[in-house]
């Protein structure tokens, strides 16, 4: 095991700060701070009350951030999102009035349950890092990194994401029920107070921008690159897919693999680096065939199944 550069050895640190307000989802946890470190954006989907306003509290608690939370509803106007200029009457001018994506992690709570055109209005900030109010661009601050969620049981009256936004999102994870050990930890936990009261600032934003850019540093083998395009074309030709993953994933797949292998503490990418994050980066984005669908068959099985069948490639390991 190679010895953890400061980097890596800063993002476990991250890592067990945000554990101190989620127990017993190391992984998922990993995999969020994983979103970040490649500058991506990360959806939830998951019941109420599994802690996905936690992690994204403790998260920018832990990298020093401003948080904002933005409560999606069906009455949300897009101004609400971005913030508007307002008519100083002392000044005699307009003055921008922010928004609350204006923050280093945006909580987009319950993202579905805004209309299409609201859902839109975080395209610009998560794409372009940048709101246009009145014609005029202002830039976000860096990092930035949203955070949407989605109720997956409560599907009356909201607005599922369309394909093209889903496959805008880095990562989609799941946090899921605890196990009975860690429940009973996090009644203990809570008896008193909350845990977020114990998460401390490890870092500073600046310090993540610098991570973000390292990361693209970290070494790909034009065999892994293969590898990572064969993945995807599989996905392409699989019989219960419909519509597999776009370049777009094949790029998220290996900025992905960069960053495991960082948080490994190597400054190259393995095979197991990829098949480690291939689930969480490509199954929201592949659109299933309506029979597929009808027999209940989900992504996640097809992404395993795939990894199966597309050769490993042998003897990759470091720069050569």
């Amino acid at each position: 095991m190679p010895e953890p550069t400061p980097t890596a050895e800063l993002l476990h640190r991250i890592v067990d700060e945000v554990e101190k307000a989620i127990v017993g989802k190391r992984n998922m946890v990993e995999l969020a701070v994983l979103t970040l470190l490649c500058d991506g954006h990360l959806l939830i989907e998951d019941i109420p009350g599994v802690g996905k306003t936690t992690l994204a509290k403790a998260l920018a608690r832990a990298i020093g951030g401003k948080f904002r939370r933005i409560q999606f509803t069906p009455d949300l106007l897009p101004a609400d999102v971005t913030g508007t200029n307002v008519f100083n009457p002392k000044t005699l001018g307009f003055e921008l009035h922010p928004g609350p994506v204006f923050a280093n992690v945006v909580l987009a709570d319950e993202i579905n349950r805004a209309t299409p055109k609201t859902q839109s209005s975080l395209l610009e900030c998560m794409e372009e890092r940048q709101v246009t109010i009145d014609g005029v661009s202002h830039p976000l601050p860096r990092p930035y990194f949203v955070i949407a969620t989605q109720n997956n049981v409560e599907m009356l009256g909201t607005y599922p994401l369309p394909e093209a936004q889903m496959d805008r999102f880095f990562i989609r994870l799941s946090l899921g029920y605890p196990s009975q050990r860690d429940e009973v930890m996090i009644l203990s936990r809570q008896q008193q107070e909350h845990p977020l009261q114990h998460v401390q600032q490890v870092t500073e934003p600046e310090q993540i921008v610098q991570a973000q850019r390292e990361v693209r540093e970290v070494f790909v083998h034009d065999t892994i690159r293969n590898y990572i395009v064969s993945i995807v074309n599989a996905t392409r030709r699989h019989p219960h897919v419909q519509l597999g993953a776009s370049p777009r994933g094949s790029l998220n797949l290996m900025h992905a693999a960069q960053a495991y292998a960082m948080l490994q503490g190597r400054d190259y990418v393995l095979p197991d680096d990829v098949k480690a994050v291939a689930a969480a980066v490509l199954s929201h984005r592949l659109i299933l065939k309506p029979e597929a669908r009808v027999r209940g068959v989900n992504a996640e099985p097809i992404v395993a199944e795939v990894l199966e069948q597309v050769a490993v490639p042998v003897g990759v390991g470091g720069r050569k």
